[in-house]
C-alpha cells in the first residue's frame, strides 16, 4: 500500500493534476526570518530619514532631497519585491511592473534638473 496516496486520499492519477500544471515552476515563497530581516531594514530606512530631518545643516543643503527620494524609492523597492512578492512571480510581470516605473522615475529626474534652477531660497 503506497502511503502517500493513502494520506492524500485521491488515486494516483488525480493526485498527479492536484500539483502544478506542466510547464509552470512552482517557486519558494520567503520564510518568516526572511520577512523579519526585510522588516528591519525598512525600519532602519525609516530611522535614517527622520535622522537626516533632524540635522539642520543637512535640511539647509542641496542633497537632504534627493537623498530622501533615493531612501524613499529603496524602501519602495523593497516593499514591492518582498511583500508583494514580485520577486517570486514570473520575468514578465516583473518587466511590465519596473518598465513604466523606470520611466516615470527617469522623467521626475529629468524634470528635478530642468526645473531645479528656479529654486529660490526665502529668508
Amino acid at each position: 500500500m503506497d502511503t502517500h496516496a493513502s494520506t492524500t486520499n485521491l488515486p494516483d492519477s488525480a493526485e498527479e493534476h492536484t500539483h502544478a500544471p506542466h510547464g509552470e515552476e512552482e517557486h519558494t515563497h520567503p520564510t518568516w526570518s526572511t520577512y523579519w530581516k526585510v522588516a528591519l531594514i525598512l525600519t532602519l530606512i525609516t530611522v535614517a530619514e527622520v535622522w537626516a530631518y533632524y540635522i539642520p545643516s543637512f535640511v539647509a543643503g542641496r542633497g537632504f532631497i534627493p537623498t530622501l527620494l533615493i531612501l524613499s524609492a529603496l524602501k519602495f523597492t523593497i516593499v514591492v519585491m518582498f511583500y508583494m512578492h514580485l520577486k517570486y512571480d514570473h520575468r514578465l510581470f516583473r518587466v511590465l511592473f519596473t518598465g513604466p516605473l523606470l520611466i516615470a522615475a527617469l522623467t521626475l529626474l529629468a524634470l528635478m534638473f530642468l526645473f531645479g534652477h528656479l529654486y529660490i531660497k526665502v529668508m
